[in-house]
């Protein structure tokens, strides 16, 4: 029985991936758990590996192409199978719901029966449905109502498609540029599709041409660039941020990174502001919890581990890898997981495990010379911190004016989930930590 590998959902912001380079080809024998293809997504590359031993029978998508979670990248076959490819690499057709795919999907042989439902086999027979022609998304590859309806969506965009009315002269055009007649909305009489409406879908998906001369040059936003695009446009669009910034004394905590640049030396490790930063971030939300959750589906879910992401910047953007367990984890220990990550930012070398998981974000420009900014919130989680740059000011301690080190920080949160005292209640807190000269110098001591 042949095996329809699906683009499995790696974290919950993960929407599709982007098929960089096939490892395998079709007729290739591969093992369980061998690579067959490399994969951008969720801002780094993995590898998506078999689920099981046999052939490569169909692979449904060349390099380049955008993979939604949830459909077939791969078919494996058996050694002696020659299982019929399917018409389509969702195995929902035309659906647009979001789904996990962790596990493998199981389609017909040739010559067997596949499950169906009683509503669906009678919708199938009343619209001259080929059930042969449908994958079933529903338990066990059966085929439900949704997988019919879906199924009679595709035939009559198809169908609508290859009846409508083109000027030769469109076609040709359409051809030539790779424009889908499909996606063309036709202004002639009845719908025709004309030269000038052919010319508009070009136009349309070169957006410089618009421009003539005046544009220098233009990049379409594509890989990296696209998926920050996406997650910043969801971020803006769907939530109702707002944010709340605070300064704090940071003359305790310079005081004590200087102070451990000689005790962590035989650790071959200089430390930096940000070490102390994310610790006392782990202990804040241990304390103020509604700030470490996800929010999906008007559900709030407020998480059991302290998982940070942290956010650090590449040539064409940032990725945010994940500090595990901070409020567990001692200052040091916290300063080694952010010098890994690090080095494997630079190496181009995250994996999965790296990337998922965080419950709240902190990005910084604090090696810039920028105070206060506003970061975004990356959904599903309901807040991120932003830090600013350390510098020297004169400050009123005491009735007396005297120099001392100071930061900014925000943390915008989406308040269909939080309001704005129990943010401000962490902020307090946080504050609270970093201007502690105790609660510094007890946090570097923790083993």
């Amino acid at each position: 029985m042949a095996t329809n590998v699906l683009l499995p959902q790696w974290g919950m912001n993960m929407d599709d991936g982007t098929l960089v380079k096939w490892l395998v080809k079709e007729g290739d024998e591969v093992q369980p758990g061998q690579p067959l293809v490399e994969i951008e997504t969720a801002k780094i590359n993995s590898e998506l590996e078999s689920p099981t031993a046999g052939v490569v029978a169909h692979i449904m998508s060349e390099e380049g192409t955008v993979v939604k979670v949830g459909d077939i990248v791969v078919v494996i076959g058996a050694p002696d199978e020659n299982p019929p490819k399917p018409e389509s690499a969702s195995p929902r057709a035309g659906g647009s719901g979001r789904r996990r795919a962790a596990a493998p999907q199981e389609t017909k042989g040739a010559g067997s029966k596949a499950q169906v439902t009683p509503i669906a086999r009678r919708l199938a027979k009343d619209n001259d449905i080929d059930l042969d022609n449908v994958t079933g998304t529903g338990p066990r590859g059966r085929i439900t109502e949704d997988d019919i309806r879906a199924a009679m969506a595709a035939r009559d965009t198809q169908s609508s498609a290859e009846n409508r009315q083109v000027v030769p002269k469109a076609r040709q055009l359409a051809r030539q540029h790779n424009i889908d007649l499909a996606d063309v909305i036709g202004t002639g009489p009845g719908g025709r599709v004309l030269v000038a409406d052919v010319e508009n879908a070009l136009s349309a998906s070169d957006p410089a041409s618009a421009y003539g001369d005046a544009v220098a040059e233009s990049t379409p936003l594509t890989g990296l660039r696209k998926i920050i695009s996406d997650r910043m446009s969801l971020s803006v669009r769907s939530m109702a941020q707002v944010t709340l910034t605070t300064e704090i004394d940071a003359t305790e905590l310079v005081k004590l990174r200087e102070t451990l640049v000689s005790k962590w030396r035989s650790d071959r490790l200089r430390p930096m502001d940000q070490d102390m930063i994310v610790a006392a971030t782990g202990d804040a939300l241990k304390q103020h919890p509604r700030l470490n959750a996800y929010l999906q589906d008007d559900t709030v879910m407020l998480l059991k581990n302290v998982n940070i992401g942290v956010a650090m910047a590449v040539p064409d953007g940032l990725v945010v890898p994940v500090v595990d367990c901070v409020d567990q984890a001692s200052l040091l220990g916290i300063a080694k997981r952010l010098r890994e990550l690090a080095g494997k930012t630079r190496d181009n070398s995250l994996t999965i495990e790296d990337m998922t998981g965080a419950g709240f974000t902190i990005t910084s420009l604090s090696n810039y010379d920028i105070d206060v900014f506003t970061p975004l919130v990356d959904p599903p989680q309901v807040a991120i911190l932003g830090i600013g740059r350390i510098s020297q000011k004169p400050v009123a301690v005491d009735g007396e004016i005297v120099v001392r080190s100071t930061m900014h920080a925000s943390v915008t949160f989406d308040h269909r989930a939080l309001d704005g005292v129990p943010v401000a209640e962490f902020m307090r807190t946080l504050k609270s930590s970093l201007e502690s000269a105790e609660w510094l110098a007890a946090r570097a001591l923790e083993a």
